[in-house]
């Protein structure tokens, strides 16, 4: 079954095409660098979903998580669909120790999201900016006290405790 076999069946649901999709990461039927673009010649919803399956296999597996898969995730947190910027945050999030030389390319737009309407896309941007605070990352020291003040004008407890769990993990 090729990917615009997969997504134009029916039959299957949304997380039905996110699991296959996954299933063929894991098991290297499917590549990183074909389904990126797929994902980026294709409408929104099969762009999240081929996105949330990326998350699911850096979730997996670390070898996943490459350059390409990193750039990818950070251009994609500026995407206007919500879904897009969410399950982009998140790959972010499960990759920060491995980039973390890299996280000034993702931090401004992460702290964009921060102030989306969605409380999914403030919740996935909080957490992989709480994954970024547990790094190595050089900007932290600048990068905790705006963090700081983004979980106290946050009102959402679940957001906010997101941020607090990472500020004592620092």
């Amino acid at each position: 079954m090729t990917l615009t076999q997969l997504f134009n069946d029916k039959s299957l649901k949304p997380k039905e095409k996110t699991e296959q999709l996954k299933t063929w990461l894991l098991e290297s039927s499917l590549s990183v660098s074909e389904l990126i673009n797929f994902a980026n010649s294709n409408k929104d919803s099969v762009k999240g979903t081929c996105i949330e399956a990326l998350e699911f296999a850096t979730k997996s597996d670390l070898k996943f998580a490459d350059q390409k898969v990193f750039d990818f995730a950070v251009e994609c947190l500026a995407e206007k669909a919500p879904r897009i910027k969410w399950e982009s945050a998140k790959i972010i999030a499960n990759v920060a120790n491995k980039f973390s030389k890299k996280l000034d390319d993702a931090i401004p737009s992460l702290l964009k999201n921060t102030e989306h309407e969605g409380t999914v896309v403030r919740w996935s941007a909080a957490l992989a900016l709480g994954e970024i605070i547990k790094t190595s990352y050089k900007g932290k020291k600048d990068l905790i006290p705006v963090l700081e003040k983004i979980c106290k004008k946050e009102e959402k407890n679940s957001i906010k405790k997101i941020y607090l769990a990472a500020f004592k993990k620092k």
